[in-house]
């Protein structure tokens, strides 16, 4: 989970499924061809002042991959690993999960090649700053919509919305979703992902008659992780095993998941937590711990070919985006391991932004029930249409996904023909 394993191009592995899709709803390559490039690649320098006087140049991107069915829109990153290629899977993703779940946004994504634990508060609102001010051109309400992804939050989508409003002579809330709720986000959106995740899982073990209390491992205890563990723990999911950057921590007998949200209050993270029964395990023990659910929430490309053949889960819920290279996805399909794809499961966290800007534009808001209701019936209807594809051509659940996704991208676009 600290470290990512670089199994493959990741935008190699999203055009894997994409092709498979396109040929069982029996397109041409002219059908989806423009799909396999983004529309737009930025990559920008992003020069800044140290706290100790010293100039420094980090590099940024952002990546536009469709905008067939509307704004694009996707999360922004800081991480020291952060690469075009990566940028551009995430992007498409991006496109495909909101098709998927039948809101009107495209796809885009964003990144910063930076560790933001090296800097310093006024180090990290100055990167935030300048980087908005390289990509503007791309930004706007109606035209690209940023959110916070790994190692970004709420504070620095306020600087970057304060930083866009400022050019703009205006404050414009829209530009940006996963704000703090006092500048214009919306109620429930920091819990949306994983609250998303939990309502695609409880489907699932009706839908695929697993146990009433299953046992459950989630791989990645941060925002979206913990909230998982969290929200399942409470319906007596049986939460065995959960891991950080720390390690993996594992109680066959089922851990306490508040003890453990009180812990990383406290502490940060996971490191030096202990329980009664409770084990310290690798990342790579706790992959291929023996259970009904296992949620990667963590990185991408966290289940490769080299691993795949360990996993004991029956069914694998995508928390994170891209945890299974394609080479894992075949071996797990062979093993009769259901895989319940990111581009559905994990849809929760661009819902609610999509409530978020609705609410920015009208400037009305709803109460924090409301939204929770609307994020289950789109999250269930989502998935119920998935299950459906799945039960009708015999296919997987990320098959399913991808044809639902791109048979509406491809619908978009032949409405709206091909300019000039």
């Amino acid at each position: 989970m600290s470290k990512r394993s670089l199994a493959g191009n990741p935008y190699d592995e999203m055009l894997v499924f994409l092709q498979e899709a396109a040929q069982h709803l029996g397109y041409s390559e002219d059908d989806y061809i423009a799909l396999t490039q983004p529309e737009r690649e930025l990559t920008v320098s992003v020069p800044i002042r140290m706290d100790d006087g010293s100039m420094r140049v980090f590099k940024g991107y952002r990546v536009q991959h469709s905008s067939s069915r509307g704004p694009c829109k996707g999360g922004i990153r800081f991480h020291p690993d952060v690469n075009l290629d990566e940028i551009k899977a995430l992007s498409a993703w991006m496109t495909w999960k909101c098709a998927v779940v039948n809101i009107p946004f495209g796809g885009a994504k964003g990144g910063v090649v930076v560790d933001p634990s090296q800097l310093s508060e006024n180090e990290l609102s100055r990167l935030t700053r300048r980087y908005t001010a390289a990509i503007l051109p791309l930004l706007g309400p109606e035209k690209d919509i940023p959110a916070p992804d790994i190692n970004t939050n709420a504070k620095i989508m306020g600087w970057m919305m304060d930083t866009y409003s400022m050019f703009q002579g205006h404050t414009v809330p829209a530009v940006v979703t996963g704000k703090d709720v006092e500048i214009g986000g919306s109620i429930g959106r920091k819990e949306a992902t994983g609250r998303g995740v939990s309502i695609v899982t409880d489907r699932v073990v009706k839908k695929y008659r697993l146990p009433n209390t299953p046992t459950l491992v989630v791989q990645g205890f941060g925002n979206v992780g913990s909230a998982v563990a969290k929200l399942l723990y409470e319906k007596d999911y049986k939460v065995i095993a959960v891991g950080d950057v720390t390690g993996g921590y594992f109680c066959r007998e089922g851990l306490n998941i508040h003890s453990m949200l009180r812990y990383v209050e406290r502490n940060g993270n996971l490191k030096g937590y202990q329980s009664n029964g409770v084990k310290k395990i690798t990342n790579r023990e706790l992959l291929s711990l023996k259970t009904d659910i296992l949620i990667p929430a963590a990185m991408e490309n966290q289940i490769t070919e080299k691993n795949a053949a360990e996993v004991q889960a029956k069914v694998i819920v995508e928390a994170a985006n891209g945890p299974i290279s394609a080479k894992a996805d075949r071996i797990l399909n062979e093993k009769g391991i259901i895989v319940i794809p990111d581009i559905l499961a994990n849809a929760g966290g661009v819902v609610v932004s999509y409530f978020e800007w609705v609410q920015n534009l009208q400037a009305i808001f709803w109460e924090e029930a409301e939204i929770n209701q609307m994020l289950k019936k789109i999250m269930m209807r989502s998935f119920d249409e998935v299950y459906g594809i799945v039960k009708e051509k015999g296919v997987t659940p990320r098959l399913a996904a991808y044809m639902l996704a791109l048979k509406r991208v491809v619908t978009a676009k032949k409405i709206r023909g091909n300019f000039p």
